[in-house]
């Protein structure tokens, strides 16, 4: 698995050993980052569920000013420490604007003082989506408060639909079959609760 575009495409990325993530593509990934073009430069974003953390490196190698990974499972949060130090290195910048939180995504809370993200990925267990999902679009209400342009793209298996309340899917890419990966787009309903 490695970064698939930007300044540091080509470094590889450390994952933990065992099941404990399951790694975004490289291909659904590229996709994603295609779809977003220059929407990236500039933003600042959060990893949630971060795993290896695939998806918030991809972004600063792509020129995201920085953001937050994520992750609860301890080992997978030190992989994306490595990882960071490994991108931060290829980019040849302090990634002192990016942190990465051992926490569970829906318990965690953003420092008043690093503001809302621009872009949101969402990347959790496949078998958790349709209990997590509701929740944590309810979540991100509150902490998108404060841009309410903000953009989530929430990583989920083909054949699965989410409709959270309050939440306009702007467009899916892959998950063209139950196995295959897809990433759907949301963005906050104008006028919606």
């Amino acid at each position: 698995m490695r970064i698939s575009g930007g300044a540091a495409c080509g470094i590889p990325l450390r994952v933990p050993t065992g099941d404990a993530v399951r790694p975004a593509t490289d291909g659904l990934r590229q996709a994603v980052f295609s779809s977003l073009g220059a929407q990236v430069a500039g933003a600042v974003f959060w990893d949630l569920f971060a795993g290896s953390g695939a998806y918030g490196l991809e972004a600063l190698s792509r020129g995201a000013a920085g953001g937050i990974f994520v992750e609860k499972n301890a080992k997978a949060a030190a992989c994306v420490q490595m990882n960071l130090t490994a991108v931060g290195k290829s980019l040849g910048r302090e990634m002192t604007d990016c942190q990465v939180a051992l926490a569970d995504a829906l318990a965690w809370a953003a420092r008043p003082d690093t503001g809302a993200a621009d872009l949101v990925f969402i990347d959790p267990p496949y078998e958790l989506i349709a209990d997590l999902a509701p929740r944590v679009f309810v979540s991100l209400e509150s902490r998108l408060a404060a841009r309410p342009g903000a953009l989530v793209i929430f990583e989920l298996p083909g054949g699965m639909e989410l409709a959270p309340p309050g939440w306009t899917c702007l467009k899916r890419l892959g998950g063209k079959s139950a196995r295959q990966p897809g990433a759907a787009f949301f963005k906050k309903a104008s006028g919606g609760p």
